[in-house]
């Protein structure tokens, strides 16, 4: 939860400037009253600013999906192609969506440039509140379009493992799509899955498995994003 110090001439003074800096209603904060301040004598000699400490109310999720909103509108100023960014909170994650006549431009070859918004998008946020948080930046729907893809592919491939009774190995993948495949995989118990390879040349190898000789459970549990 944001925590805000604030010192300013007046009480009022500073609650609209902790309004200003969490972009909050004056509604939505808690206010502690350090001190009053005191204009001294003839508004000089002995002047004291007024001190407030400020936490906000909302839910971390969404104060940090403001901010997560906040940042990614920065960031597309530098794009030339109009766009409206839409927050949306969801359990326990900030979903980002931009509507814009350039999504493709904004999606990039196998969603790497959504990817890399997405990547600068957390890691500000995750400075600036210095909180860890989950933000998702999405558009035209692509992410659910590529995990319907994605699921289609891994039981497309598991199903040549079965056949085969050889391990087969994807492309190069994202955290967030080697999980997706071994999601998908999960309660298929005639393969299992696990991940090699050095960073963006990550992929995912689906293996067979022998009747009664399942392997443990943590060789294909789901990846957390990196």
């Amino acid at each position: 939860m944001s925590v805000l110090e604030i010192e300013e001439k007046s009480i009022e003074d500073a609650i609209a400037l902790a309004c200003q800096k969490l972009k909050l209603p004056r509604e939505k904060l808690e206010i502690e009253i350090i001190s009053k301040g005191s204009s001294g004598i003839f508004g000089i000699v002995g002047a004291r600013k007024a001190k407030i400490r400020v936490t906000a109310k909302v839910p971390p999720v969404e104060l940090t999906g403001e901010k997560a909103k906040e940042v990614l509108n920065e960031i597309l100023k530098h794009v030339d192609l109009p766009n409206v960014v839409e927050y949306e909170s969801r359990e326990d994650y900030s979903y980002l969506n931009i509507i814009s006549n350039g999504s493709g431009l904004l999606i990039g070859k196998r969603g790497k440039t959504l990817n890399a918004l997405q990547f600068l998008v957390s890691k500000i946020v995750s400075r600036q509140t210095g909180e860890t948080v989950s933000v998702v930046v999405d558009t035209e729907n692509y992410r659910t379009k590529r995990e319907g893809s994605l699921t289609e592919l891994a039981h497309q491939l598991s199903d040549k493992v079965k056949k085969s009774h050889r391990p087969l190995t994807t492309g190069p993948m994202s955290a967030q799509d080697r999980r997706v495949i071994h999601l998908a995989l999960k309660e298929d118990h005639e393969v299992r899955t696990k991940s090699k390879g050095e960073g963006n040349l990550r992929r995912v190898v689906i293996y067979p498995v022998k009747k009664g000789k399942r392997t443990p459970k943590a060789a294909d549990e789901p990846e957390t994003t990196e």
